[in-house]
């Protein structure tokens, strides 16, 4: 199969526009993770977008970061953590893994609930569409929507309406306080209250005893993490301790059980529906990128 690595907007869209003209469907790959594990994709060609990669702007001040869509989670950390600030772009699976495909999957992770999920922390974006048109959708530094929200849209999408280049998060500032709690034998009623009720943890995965063994945990149970200034944590902590047997464990854990314990529906499916259809007939009326990609009949 033959495979493009344009290395600019300008190239991408001359080679869509290309392919387009030519009926060549294009298979969208980043890292590679989605498609190679059990996404096929009957597509003629491979569009290498990994050209598409490093933190351009980066403004602390404003809690607002711009990369590439191939950047890797790794790459956010690293350069957020030095300012005390996160990506909450923490979805299931390795950070090894880029922004673009979690946002073209609407991966989100134990955290998104909390810390938001992909629509809500993703503030707009460059790409190229099935046309061949090079699209910005939203802002920088606030999501910017008159009409038609793209970016959206575009979040979910699995590559289906358009090639992600470029992508602006929001950020947010690490809690001053970061810790992991792994409790066994807790009442579900107690600890669903937990959850639910103004001391909420950031996140919480149930473990089951292969989870416990292979995460080398105390046992299986549920895995807390707690967040926040020192008086709110300590408040949370107190009634961790009375859910059951709770023991604090190293933070380091969650990028771990973010590669074993995520669920079969990690990322958001995408339905062809009569809008659906309506947006591929009007950014890729060809049907080009990523045929076939979750039960498209073109």
């Amino acid at each position: 199969m033959t495979t493009h690595r344009p290395e600019t907007d300008l190239a991408l869209a001359a080679l869509v526009r290309e392919a387009a003209t030519a009926g060549t469907s294009l298979r969208i790959r980043g890292a590679g993770a989605w498609m190679d594990a059990g996404h096929p994709v009957a597509a003629s060609a491979t569009l290498d977008v990994t050209a598409f990669t490093g933190v351009t702007a980066y403004a602390p001040d404003d809690l607002t970061l711009s990369c590439g869509a191939a950047t890797t989670l790794a790459e956010l950390e690293a350069a957020t953590r030095a300012h005390g600030q996160w990506c909450p772009l923490l979805p299931w699976g390795s950070d090894t893994g880029t922004v673009g495909a979690t946002l073209a999957t609407a991966t989100t992770g134990p955290f998104g609930d909390r810390l938001g999920r992909p629509r809500q922390l993703v503030l707009g974006v460059r790409a190229v569409d099935g046309r061949g048109r090079i699209v910005e959708a939203g802002g920088r530094v606030v999501k910017n929507v008159a009409g038609f929200d793209l970016t959206r849209a575009i979040t979910g999408s699995w590559g289906t309406l358009a090639v992600l280049t470029h992508v602006h998060l929001r950020l947010r500032a690490r809690p001053t306080v970061d810790e992991t709690w792994c409790v066994v034998g807790a009442d579900e009623a107690a600890l669903d209250a937990f959850v639910r009720g103004p001391l909420a943890p950031l996140g919480t995965v149930a473990l089951s005893i292969e989870d416990a063994a292979a995460l080398a945990l105390p046992g299986p149970g549920c895995l807390l993490r707690l967040g926040g200034n020192a008086p709110f944590v300590a408040a949370a902590r107190q009634v961790v301790r009375s859910l059951g047997d709770a023991s604090a464990v190293d933070p380091a854990v969650w990028a771990n059980v973010r590669v074993r314990c995520a669920p079969p529906s990690r990322a958001t499916a995408w339905r062809w529906d009569a809008l659906s259809l309506a947006l591929r007939a009007q950014f890729d009326p060809a049907g080009i990128l990523n045929p076939g990609l979750l039960g498209a009949t073109r």
